[in-house]
Order: structure tokens, then sequence, then C-alpha cells
């Protein structure tokens, strides 16, 4: 299997969990945005989107579910089964509409936007991604002050989905210093080496930087 991809949150998210759970698989940078490259993936993802998984007469989509099959490959319990399935299957949606998606409004407006030229950060989106961002942390924070996980005792692949945008935090200034429980959980993260640095070895452009806005 090969997995392709970028250094944007979502193919980095593939990454990061190809290389936690040590998966066999080879790495590939792809553009498929790029000039000329739309008809070499189109077959294999036609959303011209990243992450995508490669095998033997097939390709999968999507960051959620390339985990799901890499943890079935590997025999691990990052995607969890059973009984503790649910309650991660809760986190990784109630993510990425609440934390997650708040996290990529800022993040879209000052780094996206900024790295690719795509226009002045919507001071009026930022305030809203704020907004819903203390929203969706004042839930998460007393979930993550009574344990270290979100499910269980150990890490599954919902704190990787949670914490998606927070690599890139550099650029989306979000305060996570306002909620100390958030910050502790997001600093046993950083400690992993596949999520602290998952394109350690690869070949892979680093991305534009950020302009700074005048």
């Amino acid at each position: 299997m090969k997995l392709l991809f970028s250094r944007n949150p979502n193919p980095r998210l593939a990454v990061a969990t190809a290389r936690y759970l040590e998966a066999k698989i080879a790495f590939e940078f792809a553009s498929p945005m790029a000039p000329e490259q739309a008809e070499r993936y189109r077959p294999l993802n036609p959303n011209l989107t990243l992450p995508i998984l490669v095998g033997p007469g097939w390709s999968l989509w999507e960051a959620d579910a390339i985990a799901c099959r890499l943890s079935r490959e590997t025999r691990s319990d990052f995607w969890r089964s059973g009984d503790d399935e649910p309650d991660m299957i809760r986190w990784i949606s109630w993510g990425k509409e609440r934390f997650a998606f708040a996290c990529d409004m800022v993040h879209f407006e000052r780094g996206t936007k900024q790295r690719y030229g795509l226009g002045p950060i919507d001071r009026a989106l930022v305030e809203e991604g704020l907004r819903q961002f203390h929203k969706a942390a004042a839930v998460l924070e007393p979930e993550l002050s009574a344990r270290d996980w979100l499910v269980g005792n150990s890490i599954s692949y919902a704190d990787f989905r949670m914490a998606t945008f927070l690599p890139f935090n550099d650029a989306a200034g979000l305060p996570l210093d306002d909620y100390p429980s958030i910050r502790r959980w997001y600093g046993r993260l950083e400690a992993i080496d596949a999520w602290r640095d998952p394109f350690h070895g690869l070949e892979a452009p680093p991305l534009p930087p950020v302009k700074i806005e005048a």
C-alpha cells in the first residue's frame, strides 16, 4: 500500500496515524491540484484531495477511513472496536463539527489564505471562529480534566482527529493556554514522535510561509 500525502492538516493527520501505527506502507508526496496533475489523481479520488491510500486495484480517500483501514491492517485498537467504538465515533463526529471546525475557521483565515495568497484575513470570520472555539473548548476542557485521553485509558484515533489543526497553531494563534486541561492533553500528543514530526525522513516540501498581513 502507498499513502499519498501533503503537509496540509488532513494529510498530516493520515501520515501521523500511519507512522504511529508503524504501518508497512510507502509514502509519496502528491499535488493533485498542481497544473496538469488532475487527470493522474482523479481515478484515485474524484475530489482531487489528499490523503489517498492506494492498494492493488483500489484506492481509499478521507483520513478517517484510512485510519480505520490501517488500524485493521496493524490489528491495533487505535481505532476502537467493541464497546468503546461508539464513544470514539462520538468524539470524532463532535470534534469535526465543533472543535476542529472552529480551529479550521481561524486557521484558514490566518494560515491557509496567507500561505497561498487567497486574499486578506476576514476579521469577522476569525471572530466567529474564536467564538466557536471557546464554546467547543468549554465542553472539551472538563472532559479532559478527568482523564488523559478521550476514550478509555489510552490514546485513540479520536485524540488525533480532535487535534487535527493544532500543529498549525503558530499561524492560527488559538488561545490554548486559556484551557489548561486541553493544553496538557495536547502536550501528551506532542510527546509522541509520530504526531510531533510525522514527516521525519520523508520527501515532503515545506508549506509556503505565512505572509504576515500589514
